[in-house]
């Protein structure tokens, strides 16, 4: 009889202790040999207040994603992750090793991300999420033989640095974190700069759409616990103020994100149990003044091919389809459109110009699409000059000029102020004085009755 109590007692022990194992793990050291497994509802490692945690998050039904995400909101944001380009499925593991690594992998053992290992230190004592979002791996002597606040994704929180050579690289879209087509990046000349990206691999453009002039001197971006974001030289003073802010760190959550459409936000979360919106909300754009005006030589621009940009609220850009286009997919308007009709065939375009017709755009250009130019021509010339041409998907018209564009279409935008002032300085003196009579005109497949 006290052999089958003690089985229940034991049994019931263990029913109390497995649901404690999907939850927090509250200590905030972890030592060599600890690990965490990718599970629905599975454990993580907490900072001491709780406010941050470090492990898996599942991405949809796609996989899961090693993450740091703010704990106590119900809105769970990431703001570090390791393998946003490769998630990895149920019962895959990180471990940190006795050699100071950690180390995921997939459940058949293969490695799909590892930490930097620390070198010359005296042995590792543990990791840890701190209450600053930073997860750690420190050695015997109190050094950090790693941080994630030295290796950014997307995002910086207050007390965070970002030294030259670092970098917050966008997501390609809000729900999928792999890398994307921006990035805010301190180079090693030390110019601040947001950047594009030549995706899918990671390379950036030599021009900047924005930059800091701070070539040579600029040292560090310092993001601090009041809310502001400043960029300073090895002496400690300010080059140049990104963000002044003033937000109480008591009272606030705070991140800076670089989005995957291009713009750099910050943004506060309300602490107190009032905030009943469970939201974000935009402290401020930081960057850029006008995310419309990216142009690139190679490159789609603020959009994909064929769309252009308006901009919208809070500073970010609307990607529209011109009239006759589509989203080439509806759940990713950075890629572009697509023509919804069947294009004119250069083998019939004599017989079949009657099948289509030309429609205004106001205030709207693709630059870098051309490939004619002709002078002293009038409008109705210019419309039957692109109707006439199976190449010609976009004619402009303006000062006498006619200008034919072909497919795909590039760094379009949507702004009457600011039109034609981004065009070859030739192309500008021609064009001044004359832009209220520009005109975009667009070849549409003509519906029969």
């Amino acid at each position: 009889m006290a052999l089958q109590v003690s089985y229940l007692l034991s049994l019931l022990l263990l029913v109390l202790l497995l649901p404690y194992s999907t939850f927090a793990q509250n200590s905030s050291d972890q030592s060599p040999g600890s690990f965490l497994i990718a599970q629905e509802n599975g454990s993580y490692w907490a900072s001491p207040s709780g406010d941050f945690a470090f492990g898996f998050q599942q991405i949809g039904n796609e996989g899961y994603l090693l993450a740091i995400w703010f704990n106590k909101i119900p809105e769970e944001t990431i703001v570090w992750s390791a393998n946003g380009d490769n998630l990895v499925p149920t019962g895959s593991k990180v471990e940190l090793t006795e050699g100071g690594q950690l180390v995921l992998s997939d459940p058949t053992g293969t490695g799909i991300w590892k930490s930097e290992s620390g070198k010359g230190y005296l042995g590792v004592v543990h990791a840890a999420m701190l209450d600053t979002g930073n997860f750690v791996v420190a050695s015997q002597d109190g050094g950090h033989l790693w941080r994630s606040f030295d290796h950014p994704t997307d995002t910086m929180l207050p007390t965070q640095t970002m030294s030259r050579g670092r970098k917050l690289v966008a997501h390609y879209s809000e729900s999928n974190n792999s890398k994307g087509r921006f990035q805010f990046a301190l180079n090693t000349d030390g110019n601040l700069v947001l950047q594009t990206l030549a995706y899918p691999i990671d390379y950036w453009s030599n021009t900047a759409y924005w930059e800091s002039g701070t070539n040579g001197s600029g040292f560090q971006v310092v993001f601090n616990e009041s809310g502001s974001i400043y960029l300073t030289a090895t002496n400690g003073s300010i080059l140049k103020t990104v963000s002044s802010n003033s937000v109480s760190k008591q009272d606030f959550y705070q991140r800076v994100v670089m989005e995957y459409d291009g713009v750099l936000i910050h943004y506060g979360y309300q602490k107190s149990s009032t905030n009943t919106s469970n939201a974000w909300s935009i402290l401020s754009v930081v960057m850029p003044p006008n995310i419309c005006e990216i142009t690139e030589q190679i490159g789609s621009g603020a959009c994909g091919f064929n769309s252009y940009c308006e901009l919208g609220e809070y500073g970010r850009p609307n990607c529209i389809c011109p009239t006759g286009y589509i989203l080439i997919d509806p759940n990713d308007v950075m890629k572009g459109c697509r023509q919804n009709f069947l294009p004119q065939s250069c083998d019939e375009a004599s017989s079949k110009t009657d099948q289509f017709d030309l429609r205004e755009l106001v205030s709207v250009n693709w630059p870098f699409t051309d490939y004619g130019r002709y002078v002293n021509v009038t409008e109705d010339w210019c419309r039957k000059a692109c109707l006439g041409d199976c190449f010609c998907a976009v004619a402009v018209f303006g000062g006498g000029q006619c200008w034919k564009k072909k497919i795909p279409l590039s760094n379009g935008k949507k702004d009457p102020s600011e039109i034609g002032t981004k065009l070859d300085v030739s192309e500008l003196t021609l064009l001044v004085g004359c832009l209220s009579a520009w005109f975009s005109f667009q070849i549409l497949e003509t519906k029969g009755p």
